[in-house]
């Protein structure tokens, strides 16, 4: 049975059906990357997916269950985390207490409980510090554990929505362009990250322009335009279907 399952999915903003006739299944432990054009409904789908709209009609199934309707925390706790297309990172805190802001789900909330229990607390916050710190050493930041997320250049902010996004321990990870606004050599790292995320077995869902990092790293491609499934295949089947050819990637991919 694939991880997610997603079966005739429709979104409609006014008159105008941004997702259309959706369908697609990812199995565990793949990268499996989604392209098209410039508004062919890329980001549309993973808000789809990721609990931020909900959709007009169709089916969207995590695990064999149903997820249409479930709000991103209850997503989250069930292990579907994110990153976004524009930067969702909290500039005013640490690098360090970005990443811990993923694991909240661990957090015991309730004010009075936590009271009676200030030595368990304060072994938890050491605990998600250091989780924290190897996060973001896994994710290539061991420079800047102890920086201000204000301070940091843009690439490496990249990483840290990544590192942010591992601490809720995912079993889907979405990422919404990963790549974008990095150099050639930024770009390979992120790419080697993918692949290392994903040999981990944590699934990986992708939306990325940069054909060359897609091809290199994707199990499975599907192409969208026009919020419609154009193909769907492995990376050499795709880059050689025609309509995919016309309609994106360009007659130099044939």
């Amino acid at each position: 049975m694939a991880l997610l399952e997603v079966a005739g999915l429709n979104k409609a903003f006014g008159g105008v059906l941004a997702v259309q006739d959706v369908s697609f299944a990812v199995e565990s432990g793949l990268v499996y990357s989604v392209i098209g054009p410039n508004g062919a409904g890329k980001t549309t789908l993973f808000n789809l997916i990721t609990g931020i709209y909900e959709p007009t009609s169709g089916d969207i199934r995590f695990d064999g269950r149903s997820i249409v309707g479930q709000p991103p925390h209850r997503l989250a706790s069930l292990g579907i985390a994110r990153t976004f297309q524009n930067l969702q990172i909290c500039m005013n805190m640490s690098a360090r207490e970005n990443v811990m802001v993923g694991a909240h789900l661990a957090l015991d909330r309730n004010l009075v409980k936590g009271m009676l229990r200030w030595p368990a607390l304060r072994r938890r916050d050491a605990a998600l510090r250091e989780e924290a710190a190897a996060l973001m050493r896994y994710v290539g930041l061991d420079g800047y554990v102890a920086a201000a997320a204000g301070a940091m250049p843009y690439g490496a902010l990249k990483r840290l929505e990544i590192a942010r996004a591992l601490a809720a321990n995912p079993r889907l990870l979405f990422l919404d362009e990963p790549a974008a606004g990095l150099n050639p050599k930024e770009t390979a790292e992120i790419d080697e990250l993918i692949r290392r995320i994903a040999d981990q077995g944590i699934t990986v869902v992708l939306v990325e322009h940069d054909m060359k990092m897609v091809m290199n790293i994707s199990d499975r491609i599907l192409v969208l335009d026009y919020g419609k499934k154009l193909a769907e295949g492995s990376a050499p089947e795709v880059r050689a279907n025609p309509d995919v050819i016309a309609a994106y990637l360009g007659a130099q991919h044939a």
